[in-house]
């Protein structure tokens, strides 16, 4: 008439046998945990093995998401104090009435809002902003930071190396 509970033995048994199928095979989750404990002949149903599973700790950890990580670690943004102490460079497009493309590379101060540099091309490589930024320079005199997108035009090596010996 009342419920008689199962043996402690039958448990320990399948907890032995988790344990052996997990140390075997690491990757696998509870639901081949399941199939492989099944083969060896233990009668158990999903949710008795998912509650042991979980109880002898094997529960998988969740997988990272596949990003890419920037490999410095990244400062809180600087916000300008005077004029001349960090610019922003970005590119922006538009088409003639002809249809044809243009971009436009924009230099701006972040604290009086000025347009430092304003080059007009059909295209740019890395060395035309390059030159773009050299003229600024000897105009107006360098910024203490350069703040830019990851666009190609900004992360190409030349841009890199003259970053690197002019900053």
């Amino acid at each position: 008439m009342y419920y008689k509970k199962k043996s402690d033995a039958q448990v320990q048994s399948l907890r032995v046998a988790i344990r052996d199928a997990a140390a075997k095979r690491p990757r696998f989750g509870w639901r081949r945990m399941l199939v492989l404990v099944r083969r060896e002949g233990h009668a158990v149903g999903e949710t008795r093995l998912l509650r042991l599973y979980r109880e002898e700790g094997l529960s998988l950890r969740q997988k990272s998401p596949k990003r890419r990580r920037s490999a410095v670690v990244r400062q809180p943004k600087a916000i300008a104090a005077a004029p001349n102490e960090i610019w922003s460079m970005d590119f922006m497009h538009d088409r003639l009435s002809s249809g044809r493309k243009f971009r436009l590379l924009t230099v701006v101060d972040a604290f009086s809002r000025e347009c430092v540099a304003l080059e007009v091309a059909h295209g740019f490589k890395s060395m035309d902003v390059i030159a773009a930024l050299r003229r600024a320079i000897a105009k107006r005199g360098k910024p203490r930071t350069l703040r830019c997108d990851n666009g190609s035009e900004f992360t190409s090596t030349e841009f890199d190396q003259w970053a690197y010996w002019n900053g």
